[in-house]
């Protein structure tokens, strides 16, 4: 530590009126302030030159706040006759006010940077950090003869935030201005979506049928309702600084336009229960001026898009949807969008419809393009079966391995900061947010080098891996099922729509069921009736029954109480020994459960009927489905549990055992009795069962359906010329496992073109920069030099970062241009895209 005079201390800090001293009492260090020594900040003028009318500020009562805490300061503004405004000496200096007549609190530039990308990564709240400050000022809680100046440095971040987001986006440079500036202009737009003018190649409005879906942009819809907002202050009182020129829309004709419509009842869903639908008229709101908010997504990248978020008043109201929708395609030149939302299913029913109440600015003109509608992988499971398929990623052609999820990844970035805007005002807290959004998607832009390179690895080994997987399911297919499978699939793809078409992803033969068996043995038994042929040998119980009901017996074994188990045993022995005599002499045992019934399969080297062993066969083979059918409900009842409960968790674990239990009892006995009856080939989809084939079809801690392994007990296809409807299976996973081939085949083809577009959006921003840095107007010689050097700045910017990405890309870039599309997919022209109700 090195000791000072008042005299030298005060020449030292002429610079640095922010440092922290403390002076000697005599017993001690105490802190003092260069204020109380007497050192007077002038403005105006170069550090150490005197100004001859100084003017202090006002009642000699100004506070500084900088990165180490708050300082009082003895300040002194220019009075001379060719002095600028307090407001400009106090910003020449690196310092912001607080307010543009008779500033009393200023914050240093580098304090209001440093606490905005604090508030972006940690998400600290306003309040948080400047308490932080007031306890580096004095931890003890006893500085009260310093006033408040939280409120001062709220208005100061708020413009802070304001005035970067303008100078970032060049209105600067524009001639135009501030008040020039567009709605939606100030938003950092993804280079890797295809943008019109920007980093599109010439000619792509003609390109190919095989090349014209690389052109499409990808879309997400989603909400969120932890960003609510009490019902404080007002639009009035509070009115945000920027008039719809970022990601929020502007808020005056929004409300104007919900006003006329928010009160029309919403449709109902005809896709299972979505509460998302049917609960949006009853959203809990009381309190809330805003319930969350809704927003648009690019859904391959992640970014938020211009004037594509909104306030939920009520829930998540078509309304409010359908206005972010158009809002954020105003304008757009592109002829295909992919748009996805989880529940797109009911949305899109009559979204044309309700387009005509839109004012002439929103409206698309849909009949011109090519607009398909998706819902998310991971929501998808929650539909009915016929949305599986229409609106699925994974089966639809000219997709990639788009997933529509973009928005779900985002929410845990925002979502931190809810609880700090909850009461905010409406214009603070939408500045706010589009602050935030413009700080992911700046985020999103300088990570793309790496996430596009990560992706392209993995796409192009997933590449190899299922067009390998595919070739050898593909070989042992027979000739006649390949062409006609090929057919029916590439016919369906191009016309998902239409219900004249069948759909080869659904299954097409009725499933195999034990009571569906025990009627068309009856009906058996009755047609022999009717041509007078009685094999029964006991009035009430024919021979399929008592092969029926031995089967409930064995399996009731696990379940019946021992005495009415034995009861019924006995009962049933007595009909037992009239079909089946080699039975009769059978021993007993005292335990009922340990009691063998000695059906056809046990009984080898006996002689039985062979109308029992047929029954027998057929009942057992239906066991056989129904365990497995019965194993399947489980995981997907189990996977809807509360999988907190331990005693839920059990009874679902011994449903399972149970259901695996009674499978390999009808398999072993579909084996003794296929020795028996000389049965060869007759497994079919069935196989031995081993515990790790028994899993979900959708295994939530499992890769999905792009990366899949399907159990065998899912698929059950065997081989592909077996009886009819054998077959369905086989075909089904055949066109599935196709698909992953393609649609990981697309994705290494629209990597590619997303690589191109990323250096050609980073080129044209580079000239932007460059024409404004020359065509800049100012003031004076040096306004002009400095909107010139800021200009060149972000140009270098630009070009630095078009250059390091292109050194990362370099092996996967194709000078040519996008690869060409596998044969495939170039014989086949784009599918029909008008999508009818879902009912």
């Amino acid at each position: 530590m090195q000791l000072y005079c008042s005299t030298c201390l005060l020449a030292n800090h002429a610079q640095s009126p922010t440092h922290r001293i403390q002076q000697w009492n005599g017993v001690f260090f105490e802190s003092s302030s260069l204020k109380t020594l007497g050192l007077r900040v002038q403005l105006g003028h170069p550090i150490g030159q005197p100004c001859i009318l100084p003017q202090p500020a006002f009642n000699n009562d100004f506070v500084l706040i900088d990165t180490n805490g708050l300082h009082e300061l003895g300040l002194d503004f220019c009075g001379c006759e060719t002095s600028e405004t307090h407001v400009k000496q106090l910003l020449r200096h690196g310092w912001f006010p607080s307010t543009p007549t008779d500033p009393r609190t200023a914050a240093t530039f580098r304090l209001l940077h440093y606490y905005q990308i604090l508030s972006f990564e940690s998400k600290a709240s306003a309040y948080e950090f400047y308490h932080s400050l007031v306890r580096l000022t004095d931890n003890t809680g006893m500085m009260k003869h310093m006033p408040d100046r939280y409120d001062g440095f709220m208005r100061m971040v708020r413009m802070w935030r304001h005035l970067t987001m303008l100078k970032c986006f060049g209105r600067g440079h524009n001639p135009s201005g501030v008040n020039g500036t567009s709605q939606g202009e100030c938003v950092v737009l993804c280079p890797a979506c295809p943008q019109p003018g920007k980093n599109l190649p010439e000619g792509w409005q003609t390109a190919s049928k095989a090349k014209r879906w690389l052109y499409a942009v990808f879309l997400a819809i989603d909400t969120n309702f932890r960003l609510k907002r009490q019902n404080v202050s007002s639009d009035h009182a509070d009115p945000s600084l920027s008039r719809g020129w970022s990601y929020f829309v502007e808020e005056k004709e929004y409300k104007a336009f919900l006003a006329e419509h928010l009160t029309e009842t919403q449709e109902k869903s005809t896709c299972l229960s979505h509460n998302t639908v049917n609960t949006a008229d009853t959203k809990q709101s009381q309190g809330l001026a805003a319930t969350g908010i809704g927003t648009v997504d690019c859904a391959r990248h992640n970014f938020k898009r211009p004037n594509g978020v909104g306030d939920l008043q009520k829930g998540e109201k078509y309304i409010n949807m359908d206005y972010l929708f158009f809002s954020t395609l105003r304008g757009t030149q592109l002829e295909m969008l992919n748009m996805s939302y989880d529940i797109a299913c009911q949305w899109h029913k009559k979204l044309w419809a309700r387009m005509k109440s839109f004012p002439q600015s929103h409206r698309l003109d849909h009949l011109t393009k090519y607009i398909r509608f998706f819902v998310p992988k991971f929501h998808l499971p929650a539909h009915v079966s016929k949305c599986q398929t229409i609106f699925s990623f994974n089966f639809t052609r000219f997709i990639g391995r788009t997933d529509g999820e973009a928005p779900e990844r985002g929410w845990s970035n925002i979502n931190p900061v809810a609880s700090s805007m909850k009461a905010m005002g409406p214009g603070c807290r939408r500045d706010t947010l589009d602050d935030h959004f413009g700080d992911w998607n700046w985020k999103k832009t300088v990570g793309l080098g790496a996430s596009l390179l990560y992706k392209m690895k993995d796409a192009l080994a997933e590449k190899a891996a299922h067009a390998l997987a595919f070739e050898e399911f593909d070989a042992v297919i027979t000739p006649k099922h390949r062409s006609a499978w090929l057919e029916e699939m590439q016919a369906w793809e191009d016309n998902p729509n239409d219900t004249s078409i069948s759909n080869p992803l659904e299954a097409k033969a009725m499933a195999i069921t034990q009571a569906g068996v025990r009627l068309k043995l009856a009906e058996l038994e009755a047609e022999d009736l009717q041509r007078g042929i009685d094999s029964s040998l006991h009035p009430q119980i024919s021979p399929s029954v008592l092969i029926a009901s031995g089967i409930d017996l064995e399996q009731e074994h696990l379940t019946q109480m021992r005495n009415s188990l034995r009861r019924r045993i006995d009962m049933w022995r007595r009909t037992q020994v009239l079909y089946l005599p080699a039975a009769a002499a059978r021993e007993g045992h005292e335990n009922a459960e340990c009691i063998h019934l000695w059906l056809p399969s046990e009984l080898k080297t006996k002689p039985c009927d062979p109308r029992l062993q047929e029954d027998k066969w057929e009942l057992h083979y239906a066991q056989a489905h129904d365990a497995l059918e019965e194993l399947r409900q489980e995981w997907v009842r189990g996977q809807g549990a509360n999988m907190r409960a331990q005693n839920a968790l059990a009874r679902i674990h011994r449903r399972r055992t149970a259901c695996m239990k009674c499978y390999r009892s009808a398999w072993m006995a579909l084996k003794s009795l296929a020795t028996i009856m000389k049965k060869t080939g007759w497994q079919g989809r069935l196989q031995e069962l081993a515990d790790t084939h028994v899993k979900p079809l959708v295994d939530p801690y499992a890769t999905g359906e792009g990366r899949r392994h399907v159990s065998w007990i899912w698929m059950m296809d065997g081989i592909d010329h077996g009886n009819e409807g054998d077959d369905d299976g086989v075909q089904i996973e055949w066109c599935k496992t196709r698909a992953r081939a393609l649609r990981w085949s697309e994705e290494v083809e629209l990597l590619t073109e997303e690589m191109r577009r990323v250096l050609e959006f980073f080129t044209w921003q580079q000239a932007r920069w460059e024409e404004q840095g020359k065509a800049c107007v100012g003031e004076c010689a040096a306004d002009i030099e400095g909107l010139r050097a800021y200009a060149a700045r972000q140009a270098n910017i630009r070009r630095r970062l078009a250059d390091h990405f292109r050194v990362l890309w370099a092996p996967f870039l194709s000078l040519e241009g996008p690869i060409d599309p596998p044969p495939q997919l170039a014989e086949h022209s784009l599918p029909d895209l008008m999508i009818p109700d879902i009912l």
